[in-house]
């Protein structure tokens, strides 16, 4: 579970400077030192935004629904071993779906204000 929020953090971050991208930059002339502008539209900049925080949200939603699968499975699984342990395993199941659901929804957060706030 450790390594799984340290891998969810670490997409967000990466899929937010891979949308930095999108922004366009100051290039400087091939013979001066000054640095001239280029030429940005406020749509430039919308599109940047919208593109990452699109991917920001589809890839942890993707990953996320990928790891409660893969938790329902297991804790399945584990109920029809044993099931006079059943109830607990239960308990963690959803317990382990509740932490995943939140880091998508800090995905959700951080794709927000993306769009909203830089």
């Amino acid at each position: 579970m450790k390594n799984s929020l340290k891998a969810l953090s670490l997409i967000i971050i990466l899929v937010a400077t891979i949308g930095l991208l999108f922004v366009p930059s100051k290039s400087y002339a091939a013979d001066t030192d000054v640095a001239v502008e280029a030429e940005t539209n406020a749509n430039d900049v919308t599109v940047a935004k919208a593109v990452t925080a699109a991917i920001v949200v589809a890839v942890v939603a993707s990953v996320g629904a990928f790891s409660m699968g893969l938790a329902i499975w297991k804790s399945s699984e584990g109920a029809a071993r044993q099931p006079e342990i059943a109830g607990k395993i239960q308990t963690l199941m959803m317990l382990g779906c509740v932490f995943i659901e939140t880091a998508i929804i800090y995905s959700l957060i951080v794709a927000i204000f993306i769009v909203f706030i830089l």
